[in-house]
């Protein structure tokens, strides 16, 4: 198993990651973002899009679930999985519709779809610090290991 691990200082430096996590990544797969409320999820994802050209209206989808950015050569579908009630609402969402090698997936709080998510190739769970945030990248597939070997 491939891990990573990064002192995040600031919103700053986890866009900044957001955006070396994205340069990292040449298709599709599924990130999950572990981490209590203000850990700092969608602000990586935020750096993420904002590295290849999204510079306004990037938020959490808290309310929507889902945000689907489409790109040419990688798309990217953020889901907030927060307010999910039950694990099987992902088929409602459309959810296996984004699984494909040219969606790249970012999913927060993706234990509300425990049991039901299967396939993850890269888990970067975030939690608090006294100097800021602390990251850590596991590879759960050959593809996250990649991902996770580019980021050390």
């Amino acid at each position: 198993m491939a891990e990573f691990e990064q002192l995040i200082i600031d919103d700053a430096a986890m866009r900044a990651f957001g955006a070396r996590l994205m340069s990292c990544c040449q298709q599709g797969g599924i990130v999950s973002l572990r981490g209590n409320l203000g850990t700092g999820k969608t602000t990586l994802v935020r750096g993420a899009l904002e590295s290849i050209g999204v510079t306004s209206g990037v938020r959490s989808p808290t309310y929507t679930l889902i945000e689907f950015y489409p790109f040419d050569s990688l798309s990217i579908a953020h889901f907030d999985l927060y307010r999910l009630a039950e694990p099987e609402e992902l088929e409602y969402l459309g959810f296996r519709d984004y699984l494909n090698p040219e969606t790249l997936c970012f999913i927060e709080w993706p234990e509300q779809a425990e049991g039901f998510l299967d396939g993850v190739d890269l888990e970067i769970f975030l939690d608090y610090d006294p100097e800021g945030r602390r990251l850590k990248s596991v590879g759960c597939s050959d593809w996250g290991r990649g991902v996770v070997e580019a980021l050390d």
